[in-house]
C-alpha cells in the first residue's frame, strides 16, 4: 500500500471513529476539508477495504459491531446503500442508484460473480447487467430480490 493510501486510511478511520458520518458523501466532504480529495468510487473502496460499515449511527468498524450484527456480504450492503429500482428488460437488468451509486453497485455485482452476468455497463446513476437471455436474467433478478429482503416478484 502506498504513503497517500495509508494516510487516507489513517484519516478516514480517525473521522469515523470522532464523528458520526452518516454517508459517502459527507465522509468525502470532511476528507477535503484537510485538502484529500477523493472520487466516490476510490472512497467506497477505501470502506470496504477499512471493513467498515454503515450503521445508523454512521459508518463503524465491522470489529466493533455487536456480534448479533454480522455485516451484510458486499453486494447485499451495496444494494441496501444505493439501489433505488430494479427494471429488467429481456435479457437485460437496468439497476437505478442516486447521483455516483452506479460504479459501487457495479463494482459490487462484479465482485458476486454471479453465473448469469454476461457483463456490466455503470454509468452515473444507472447499472446496466447483460444476461445471455430473459430466463437467466430472470434468475438473477429473484437472487437480487433476495439479497434485498424481497419476495421475488410473481410476474418478471
Amino acid at each position: 500500500m502506498n504513503s497517500g493510501k495509508t494516510f487516507r486510511h489513517g484519516q478516514i478511520l480517525r473521522l469515523v471513529s470522532g464523528e458520526r458520518i452518516t454517508n459517502q458523501e459527507d465522509l468525502r466532504r470532511r476528507l477535503a476539508q484537510q485538502r484529500l480529495r477523493v472520487t466516490q468510487a476510490t472512497l467506497s473502496r477505501d470502506l470496504q477495504e477499512l471493513k467498515l460499515v454503515k450503521t445508523p449511527d454512521g459508518y463503524k468498524p465491522a470489529a466493533v459491531l455487536p456480534e448479533e450484527a454480522a455485516p451484510l456480504p458486499p453486494l447485499a450492503r451495496a444494494l441496501s446503500e444505493f439501489l433505488l429500482d430494479i427494471r429488467p428488460a429481456e435479457n437485460l437488468l437496468v439497476l437505478k442508484t442516486p447521483p455516483s451509486g452506479a460504479q459501487p453497485l457495479a463494482a459490487a455485482a462484479d465482485a458476486a460473480k454471479f453465473p448469469e452476468v454476461a457483463g456490466t455497463i455503470a454509468g452515473d446513476d444507472t447499472v446496466l447487467i447483460i444476461t445471455p437471455d430473459k430466463k437467466s436474467r430472470e434468475s438473477l433478478q429473484r437472487k437480487i430480490e433476495t439479497l434485498l429482503g424481497r419476495s421475488p416478484r410473481s410476474r418478471l
